[in-house]
């Protein structure tokens, strides 16, 4: 009888979905912004993020980076501030992404803790004036290259922005109330514009639209 087996049938690689791919690239995305990885390495990797097919060629990639914070579970409301009425929920989502086209985040969302935003010749607009917040502090990193990212938020909330501008701008403009809430929502506004723009405006809040009312 011959002692030469088949070779056992090895599993399929596991597939990668636009959310895998998303999501590393999301990881990139800050390391960028907090000067991890250079403007060419992110260019590289992003190439090979999105013609990824599988998991496997997705590990490497960020491999020599932090976990992304978005990772973590949801922070329960016993942590959140106690009470307030704009922080706790269920996390919307973490990526904003337009090449070459547009892409806008308002109304009724919850922010995350750590909510990505890139723009590679197209344009987005988050508008955080109906909006919640899944925790007390949350960031957004805003990487703008070629193109154009305007954030807007409510004037009753503490806002930080620290982006860095390279041939291009990372502007803060408008005025916060007197005394904003000490337990209400804190955004920080990080990242990087290149040949490009990010806009942090304070603007008064926006009541939410009466559901209820006739047409």
């Amino acid at each position: 009888m011959s002692q030469d087996q088949p070779d056992e049938a090895q599993p399929p690689a596991l597939r990668a979905s636009d959310a895998d791919r998303e999501r590393v690239a999301g990881v990139l995305h800050r390391a960028l912004g907090e000067g991890r990885i250079t403007m060419t390495e992110l260019e590289e990797r992003l190439s090979a993020v999105y013609a990824a097919k599988t998991h496997a060629e997705l590990v490497p990639l960020t491999a020599d980076l932090p976990e992304s914070s978005s990772q973590a579970a949801p922070v329960p409301a016993a942590q959140s501030a106690v009470g307030h009425p704009l922080i706790g929920g269920t996390p919307g989502s973490t990526f904003s992404i337009a090449v070459m086209s547009g892409v806008a985040r308002k109304g009724n969302w919850c922010v995350p803790a750590q909510h990505t935003s890139f723009a590679f010749w197209g344009g987005i607009d988050i508008d955080l004036r109906q909006a919640t917040f899944a925790q007390q502090h949350v960031t957004i990193t805003a990487v703008a290259i070629m193109g154009g990212i305007d954030i807007v938020v409510p004037d009753d909330v503490r806002v930080e922005v620290t982006g860095i501008g390279l041939m291009g701008g990372f502007d803060s403009s408008g005025d916060a109330t007197t005394a904003p809430d000490p337990n209400g929502p804190v955004v920080t506004v990080n990242g990087l514009a290149f040949w490009g723009g990010v806009s942090v405006e304070r603007k008064p809040r926006t009541p939410p639209p009466d559901k209820h009312r006739m047409i």
